[in-house]
């Protein structure tokens, strides 16, 4: 009976230490899943960065074209979008401009050429840039009278289209201003003449917002009279 217990004692033994020298085995097999983990995160951090590569080299380049977009149409026409620091200097040469301009051929006791066509400039510019939204298709249909050429046109489906509807719905209204203008050259049949401009606009119940520019208006005679064929920021 002894030796059957002893026997099944040794039996015991070898069967604990058989699972013992099992054991790192089994540990290491259950570390091979960690190993190939570990060594697959780099590739999935590179597969997660590649979105952002792409998403970098596809950003669009910025457009430096005229922004065009600050100038609410209905509120300052187009043509006077460019907002200029005008100097002292900048005035005391406008008005010496307009000084040497005048003294082109006119006759005895009548304005010369240069006066006449700086002061249909300065009235032509105030009629096109000056509404109020209960009269705006009688005020701008009127300074339409005062065009010629392609550029009637074009003011003429400005108007329309944009100015006249926007200033009835947005009760917007503006006045415009010429606190300074030169006769840049002038012959019998065309005149080009610079002008300072200054605009209020009023929109609905908002304070009113002043915009300053300059433009060069070209003007073209029609018997008596000097027309506007050309309205261009500077």
């Amino acid at each position: 009976m002894t030796d059957d217990v002893k026997g099944d004692g040794e039996s015991v033994d070898l069967e604990k230490k058989a699972v013992t020298e099992a054991e790192p085995t089994e540990a290491a097999t259950e570390a091979e899943p960690t190993e190939a983990v570990t060594e697959a995160e780099p590739t999935e951090a590179a597969t997660e960065a590649e979105p952002t590569e792409a998403a970098t080299e596809a950003e669009p380049t910025p457009s430096r074209g005229i922004q065009w977009s600050r100038v609410v149409a209905f509120i300052v026409l187009p043509v006077i979008a460019l907002v200029l620091a005008a100097g002292a200097g900048y005035l005391k040469w406008l008005d010496n401009s307009n000084r040497d301009g005048s003294m082109s051929v006119g006759g005895a006791g009548r304005p010369s050429l240069a006066e006449t066509s700086v002061q249909a400039a300065r009235d032509g510019t105030i009629a096109l840039l000056s509404y109020a939204p209960d009269t705006v298709e009688q005020q701008l249909g009127a300074a339409r009278e005062l065009l010629t050429g392609e550029f009637r046109d074009s003011y003429t489906s400005l108007t329309n289209d944009v100015v006249i509807p926007g200033a009835k719905e947005k009760q917007i209204s503006a006045i415009a201003t010429v606190p300074a203008a030169a006769s840049v050259s002038v012959t019998g049949e065309e005149a080009v003449v610079l002008l300072f401009v200054n605009q209020t606009v009023t929109m609905g119940p908002d304070a009113p917002t002043d915009t300053a520019s300059s433009v060069r208006v070209t003007l073209e005679k029609d018997g008596d009279r000097w027309l506007i064929s050309k309205f261009d920021p500077v």
